[in-house]
């Protein structure tokens, strides 16, 4: 039974989903966009990440619409209480982590989001799952939906379709063809590929929590039931128990120490991903907040896709047992700065990220389900080592939007440490959004026609913000014209056209002679 129609049903509110959903607020089309949590926006948002974002993206490599959007996040601080120095700085950072140059709280980009959804000519549906879709051979019909409040079951029909769920769900659902895990090196020609397949072998989730420190106070938790276990689970490839601040540098593999607080002026935890600071915001009376999500709590014992296609909700809750006992290590056990052990002051803060207890609405996910494209983003294709003498990636005819970031794989299910190497700043090909078979159906986030190794570049806040804008533009162009987007595709006049479109819509399209990162 179908209980609503569209044209346009965007599946999944996430960074992408958002952006896609953003792209086409002017489009003429009736757009339906779901969500499974509460928020707009992803890993900006219910995922509780700071943006990861490469080191021009204040002057390029971004997108208008992102460009505006960062502008307004800065905006919500400038009209708030912050110092006078932080609102002469060129580059308002303010929470002060030194993972971005826009370390905020959560919060505010999803009232940003949500502001800039309810004034756009679309429906959004928030807490609903998909469960199952109905295909009419090559075409997409409906998606069917579980509400997760109220348990009653719906269906959507729409035109056209995008998939910009954390996991690929809507591929699956159709049975349109992807891949998981390590595709192998003779599949793929990636010096960095195994030898065979491994189609469970993941990246690590992270079951993200915001956490200030009330110096000075008791705030331990209970014990965790599962606490003993997890303080004694050394990784085969980690220099120490992963409850610790001994890791690895992701460049080198070689132990470092990286400890909750500045010691000698090297790096630090708590300031890596810090959302509040006092000092910037001019609130001495409030407490610093960081965002836990570190080594210590990436979760790679299990994938979080079953061998049936399926979510493993166990992995989802063993992320957040993880998380939880880290933080219980950090209040009784972890190593003081300053001498002494543990630091009970430490405590969940869930304003930041929309909860009650602190953590995050929904894991950080890093790697979906990936779309078999006409085009498929290879090692080779982006690899600063495999091309010896350019300062950008090999151009794509068809680019439709850049990125950049290094080819940064966490730890995975099986037994990887990290593969951190450097990359060239690349594009967007268009055909990686095109899928082999289906021709109403547009992956529009992490489940691009990339590999296991080139999401590790392509999966950031950016990059998935462009693809999801990217793909929304393309929706617009597919059902304006009447075409498949295989048929988009395989026109150059179509993909002249459509490039036309998101020049005009401020869509960069291509880089400066700028080098590696």
């Amino acid at each position: 039974m179908v209980n609503q129609q569209c044209d346009i049903l965007i599946v999944g509110a996430g960074t992408g989903g958002t952006a896609a959903a953003l792209a086409l607020r002017e489009c003429g089309f009736s757009v339906v966009l779901t969500e499974e949590t509460a928020w707009l926006g992803g890993q900006l948002t219910s995922q509780g990440v700071p943006p990861d974002e490469h080191p021009w993206i204040e002057q390029f490599g971004g997108t208008l619409l992102y460009r505006q959007y960062r502008n307004a996040v800065r905006n919500a601080y400038v009209l708030g209480q912050i110092s006078p120095e932080a609102k002469t700085a060129r580059y308002l950072n303010p929470g002060g982590g030194w993972v971005s140059q826009l370390c905020h709280e959560p919060k505010v980009s999803a009232r940003i989001l949500d502001f800039w959804s309810r004034a756009s000519n679309l429906t959004v549906i928030r807490h609903v799952r998909p469960i199952e879709a109905a295909t009419d051979g090559d075409l997409v019909k409906s998606v069917t939906f579980r509400s997760l409040e109220m348990g009653q079951t719906f269906a959507i029909e729409a035109k056209l379709v995008l998939d910009a769920t954390e996991l690929g769900d809507v591929l699956h659902h159709t049975g349109a063809e992807y891949v998981t895990g390590f595709e192998s090196r003779l599949d793929t020609g990636e010096p960095s590929a195994p030898e065979e397949a491994q189609p469970n072998n993941w990246q690590a989730i992270t079951w993200v929590f915001a956490m200030a420190h009330d110096a000075g106070s008791n705030r331990t938790i209970s014990k965790p039931d599962d606490y003993d276990a997890w303080r004694t689970y050394q990784p085969p490839f980690w220099p120490g128990p992963l409850l610790g601040f001994q890791d690895v540098n992701p460049w080198t593999l070689q132990p470092r120490h990286l400890p909750l607080y500045r010691e000698d002026g090297g790096l630090a935890l708590f300031d890596y991903r810090q959302i509040v600071s006092p000092e910037i915001l001019g609130q001495p009376d409030r407490h610093p907040v960081t965002i836990v999500n570190w080594p210590m709590n990436d979760y790679f014992v299990r994938p979080i896709i079953d061998t049936n296609g399926e979510r493993d909700e166990s992995a989802m809750v063993g992320a957040m047992a993880l998380s939880r006992s880290l933080l219980y290590w950090l209040q009784t056990e972890a190593p003081r700065h300053d001498g002494g052990t543990g630091y009970p002051g430490l405590y969940m803060y869930g304003e930041s990220v929309g909860t009650e207890d602190g953590f995050a609405m929904f894991p950080y996910i890093r790697e979906a389900r990936r779309a078999l494209t006409v085009k498929r983003i290879c090692e080779q294709d982006v690899s600063a080592a495999l091309n010896p003498g350019l300062r950008v990636a090999p151009l794509h005819e068809d680019s439709v939007g850049v990125g950049a970031y290094r080819i940064d794989l966490h730890p995975s299910t099986g037994g990887d440490n990290y593969l951190d190497v450097s990359s060239l700043p690349f594009q967007i090909p268009l055909g990686a959004l095109v899928l082999v078979r289906m021709r109403n159906l547009v992956p529009c986030a992490k489940n691009i026609g990339t590999t296991h190794i080139t999401n590790g570049c392509y999966r950031l806040h950016p990059v998935e913000w462009n693809i999801g804008e990217s793909a929304g533009h393309l929706a617009a162009y597919c059902l304006t014209h009447g075409l498949s987007v295989q048929a988009v595709w395989e026109s150059p006049a179509h993909v002249s056209e459509l490039q036309r479109m998101l020049d005009n819509a401020g869509i960069e399209r291509r880089w400066p002679e700028i080098g590696p990162l």
